[in-house]
């Protein structure tokens, strides 16, 4: 029983001992500091991810590390992140399933690392993505579908990386849901799809960032990005003189600031949807040239031609040769058809997605006139005119008189016909007389003209005062001058003679 005593004292020692309650594992790493929901393991160093990860934490930095690549699902024991910072590591490409437990993702920041592309798996898992930063990588290549599962992204920041061309197709459907700014400034990009732009929604337009890009100057580029000023839009607004393109593609540093010194592009002065078609008429069996006149010409640049039955005519031309195309731009017709007739649409391709309309030509092609129908338009206004005028001028000094028997010269000491009275009140010419009855004209005397009335035989007399001296002496009705010869007519004043 006593050799039992302290035995039994051991197994109550060991009975406690297990029973005290063990301390709680450490779950912040060591290289880290741990908030509520915050975990930042920032400029540590680090190579690889530590552990283990808090589950609580939302916000995660591990920027200013060492990181060179991400294993795939590293992100299962954070289910409630939200925000993964990266920024400033050695990272060159990421797993296919890097990010295949981060669905609540929203904002994603991976710029300055090491990436030399942006492939379709990379960010197709992140179905919640807002923000994505990749700026100051080595991306030099977009895939056509990187961000087509991305229905929610609003904000793109591309912008310092070695982009030559960029797929906007693929971005067409994000801009009708979220997408509000695509920054693509300080790349390498050489050409800019007009065409392409011009399909996408306005607000991508607002928040689509291309300069400090070496593009190759051209009219559509110049005008499309006018509208964006005229509009307000902030890419150019806040960018104006940043926006620069290439002159010449063999001279690197030929940049010029075009929408800052705008005069060199004063030709432009319609878009692509603004041009009209130059009219060119030609008869049939006439050679006509018609020429595409590039502002700015390179060597690399080739064109083609649009016929009005919507086929393509590149250089050389056709095969029967009928139609040429030479290596300025210029298109030729040997012969010109009827069935040659309509609009004729220059384009200058400077890349196989780059193509750029220069000019329109609408050719009318119509049968030559005979030569006895053939006037000249000139001589024929002014034989008009000269007719014209000899037709008024007879009018005018070549009347026939109204009064055919007044007319004829009366016989000498006979009457005054059934016209005399009128014709002798109205003129101004007073008739010969001699000294005597000048003389007896000086007595003065009241004459009323009463109104014509016909005799019975329906022939015209004047009707005279009953003081008037010698009605039938036609002496006594001259008249003073002009003016009193028409007032005494036309009007009821007795007049004094």
């Amino acid at each position: 029983m006593v050799a039992a005593g302290p035995l039994w004292l051991l197994l109550l020692l060991q009975l406690c001992a297990h029973g005290r309650a063990s301390p709680p594992a450490r779950r912040c790493p060591a290289a880290c500091i741990c908030t509520s929901d915050l975990l930042s393991c920032s400029r540590q160093t680090l190579q690889r991810v530590p552990g283990p990860l808090p589950p609580t934490a939302t916000t995660l930095d591990l920027s200013h590390n060492a990181l060179t690549q991400l294993h795939d699902r590293w992100l299962a024991a954070l289910p409630h992140l939200e925000a993964l910072h990266m920024s400033h590591n050695q990272i060159r490409e990421l797993s296919p399933r890097a990010f295949h437990n981060a669905s609540y993702l929203r904002h994603l920041d991976m710029s300055s690392n090491r990436l030399h592309a942006v492939e379709t798996h990379y960010f197709e898992a992140l179905v919640s993505l807002e923000e994505l930063l990749l700026y100051n990588n080595r991306i030099a290549r977009v895939a056509e579908n990187a961000f087509a599962k991305l229905s929610g992204l609003r904000k793109v920041y591309l912008s310092w990386n070695n982009l030559t061309t960029f797929p906007f197709r693929s971005v067409q459907g994000l801009g009708n849901y979220s997408l509000r700014t695509l920054d693509l400034s300080s790349n390498s990009l050489s050409s800019i799809p007009v065409e392409e732009l011009a399909a996408l929604p306005e607000n991508i337009g607002n928040g689509l960032y291309l300069h400090n890009n070496p593009v190759r100057c051209s009219c559509p580029l110049y005008l499309m990005l006018q509208r964006w000023k005229q509009r307000g839009f902030s890419s150019v607004k806040d960018f104006f003189e940043e926006h620069t393109c290439k002159v010449s593609d063999t001279v690197p540093r030929s940049l010029i600031k075009f929408l800052k010194y705008s005069h060199m592009f004063e030709n432009c002065s319609a878009g692509p949807e603004d041009v009209h078609p130059v009219p060119f008429p030609v008869t049939v069996g006439q050679a006509l040239l018609l020429t595409c006149n590039a502002s700015l010409p390179d060597v690399l640049t080739t064109y083609m031609w649009i016929s009005p039955h919507h086929e393509p005519i590149r250089h050389p031309g056709n095969s029967n040769r009928s139609v040429e195309v030479y290596r300025n731009g210029s298109l030729k017709i040997a012969a010109a058809k009827p069935w040659h007739s309509g609009v004729y649409v220059c384009l200058a391709i400077s890349s196989p997605r780059n193509f750029s309309r220069m000019c329109e030509v609408n050719v009318t092609v119509h049968y030559p006139k005979p030569e006895g129908e053939t006037f000249s338009t000139g001589l024929t206004t002014l034989l008009g005119c000269i007719v014209s005028l000899v037709l008024v001028l007879m009018y005018l000094y070549l009347t026939p008189c109204r009064c055919l028997p007044c007319c004829k010269k009366p016989a000498p000491l006979s009457p005054p016909q059934e016209c005399s009275a009128q014709s002798s009140i109205l003129s101004t010419t007073p008739p010969a007389t001699d000294g005597t009855s000048r003389k007896a004209s000086a007595n003065k005397h009241v004459v009323f003209l009463e109104p014509i009335r016909e005799a019975q035989n329906g022939k015209v007399r004047l009707a005279l005062g009953e003081d008037f001296p010698d009605p039938k002496n036609p002496k006594v009705l001259q008249l003073k001058s002009d003016s009193e010869s028409i007032s005494s007519v036309f009007s009821d004043t007795p007049i004094v003679s």
